[in-house]
Formats: C-alpha cells, sequence, structure tokens
C-alpha cells in the first residue's frame, strides 16, 4: 500500500445499537453488505441501558440511546432522524401479578433510570421504590416477588407470563402528560460531535438507506435473521414486531415526531430531569451544509 493510499484510509466508525429485534433489523442491511458505507463499520450489540450509559462517557462513535437521555448527551452527540422507534397506541406495559392491588409505594422494576418508559413511569408514579434490572430479568422479579410490579419493554410486551396482568400502559400516561394524540419517543440513534460533518452527514445518510433499504426488503432481511438466530422471537412475533418499531416511519423523522420529541423534552424540563428545555431539530447534522460547501 502507498504511503498515499495509507493517509486516506479511515478509521472505522463504532456503532452501538441493542441486540433487540427492531435495532438488528434496521442495521442489518449494513452487515449484510446491502449498503455501502463511507468507511468501515464496527457494530456492537448492547441492552439499552448500557447503550444509555455508555453515551454518557462517550464510548461510541454512533449509539441507539433512549430518547429521554438525549438532552442529557446534547454537546456531545448530534441526534440523528433515522432508525427511531415511536409508539403509536402502544409501548411498555407496567404488569403486575393477576388481582393484586398496588400500593402507593409498591417496588417496581425498570429497564434502566435513564429510559424513555422509566422517566415516565417515575413522573407518574412518584413514590414508587424503584429497582433497575435488564430489560430480560423484569417479568421474573415480578414472578418471583422480588418486585411488586415491572415494566415490560422491546419483545417482551408481546408474550408474557399468564400470571402477570398490565396495570398501565405507558402510552396512556404518555398522553395525560403529552396532552396530544403524538406518537410516544422510544429510542433513536446518536452520533458524537467530534467526528468532521461531511463525514457525519454521509454516516447518517448511510443509516438512513439502510433503514430504508430494509424496511423495502422486510421480508428477505426478516428471514435471514430467523435463519441465522440473530433474533430471540419467532417469525409471527416478528413480524408484530417489526410492524410496531421498525416501519415507514422509522427512516426518517417526520413533522410529528419531531413534535412529540419536543414535547417529552419539554415535560422532562417541567418535572426537573432536564436543566433547560431544547428542541430537537437544533440538535441535529445540518444536511444542508454539503451542498452548501460545493456549491
Amino acid at each position: 500500500m502507498s504511503s498515499k493510499e495509507s493517509y486516506f484510509t479511515p478509521n472505522p466508525i463504532s456503532v452501538a445499537h441493542s441486540p433487540d429485534a427492531d435495532d438488528i433489523f434496521m442495521y442489518y442491511a449494513v452487515k449484510f453488505g446491502w449498503v455501502d458505507t463511507p468507511v468501515p463499520f464496527e457494530n456492537a450489540a448492547l441492552d439499552i441501558e448500557t447503550l444509555n450509559e455508555a453515551a454518557l462517557e462517550g464510548r461510541y462513535d454512533v449509539s441507539a440511546i433512549s430518547f429521554a437521555l438525549y438532552p442529557k448527551i446534547r454537546e456531545e452527540f448530534a441526534l440523528l432522524r433515522t432508525a427511531v422507534s415511536f409508539g403509536e397506541g402502544y409501548g411498555p406495559k407496567l404488569i403486575k401479578p393477576k388481582g393484586k392491588r398496588l400500593r402507593r409505594n409498591f417496588k417496581a422494576a425498570l429497564s434502566g433510570r435513564h429510559t424513555t418508559n422509566a422517566m415516565l413511569f417515575r413522573i407518574a408514579y412518584p413514590d414508587a421504590r424503584v429497582i433497575y434490572k435488564n430489560f430480560l430479568q423484569i417479568e421474573e422479579a415480578v414472578i418471583s416477588g422480588e418486585a411488586d410490579a415491572g415494566v415490560l419493554i422491546h419483545e417482551s410486551i408481546l408474550d408474557f407470563d399468564e400470571s402477570l396482568e398490565v396495570e398501565r400502559e405507558i402510552w396512556d400516561i404518555w398522553l395525560e402528560l403529552a396532552k396530544k394524540g403524538l406518537p410516544l419517543p422510544l429510542g433513536g440513534m446518536a452520533l458524537r460531535r467530534s467526528i468532521p460533518l461531511t463525514r457525519a452527514i454521509e454516516i447518517e445518510n448511510t443509516l438512513i438507506k439502510a433503514v430504508d433499504v430494509a424496511n423495502r426488503h422486510r421480508s428477505i432481511l426478516a428471514k435471514m435473521l430467523l435463519e441465522r438466530d440473530l433474533v430471540r422471537i419467532d417469525e409471527s412475533s416478528l413480524n408484530s414486531y417489526l410492524d410496531l418499531y421498525a416501519n415507514d416511519r422509522s427512516v426518517t423523522m417526520d413533522e410529528e415526531q419531531l413534535e412529540a420529541l419536543d414535547t417529552l423534552f419539554r415535560i422532562g424540563h417541567e418535572e426537573g430531569f432536564y436543566e433547560c428545555p431544547i428542541k430537537a431539530e437544533d440538535f441535529m447534522i445540518p444536511l444542508e451544509y454539503k451542498d452548501a460547501r460545493y456549491s
């Protein structure tokens, strides 16, 4: 390799996402080589709260995050427009043993202090005693009695033990707080601001293409994920889950989704979770920069 070639060899970009079916689905068009990348991508799959903590430490170049975390990392990370998950009439579920009456200070198992569902839960139930568990352990914590109730997320909302019942939908809490029928912002992606702007634009465009390609070739990609045991659920559940969280509205955020994000950030500020309210669009990559620079 010549010195010139070596000089222009870019460092890999680290992309972290959760091992949940929607994140796997939205990223694997890149992994399977269906989309060209401007630089090599190296991916890591970790549970969402681990990713939130990693984002606070600045560990990855691009990372999936809970939307509720974003105002706390806004100076170090730009918010991406793609690979987003919103609930529309659905979302995480607060479950409990059937027939159990929850006291005011009931003990609740949540999937992490920085998750969107945790923020909304804590606003709705300020006297609850919260413990944090890996999201895969929450159902068992409730069944065993370690917790009186717990909030199920990801694929767990589709099928849980018959001894449990839904006490309340986080979607209903969201509607009460938002005072408007906006989609529930759950998770998205953020990109490190230290990445040069032109490269950042290329990375975001690559991820947008990946989500779009995955969405348009859903049946093929879903089959490949199932055949390779890359998801934890069966074909029927996978299709149901992708209908919820990896769909046409996951490709690029629209105006209603941006309004929902701004509403989430406003609520978080009013409830003391953030030092100031922010507007999501103010913290996104200015895609017009590249065209203006070379015009």
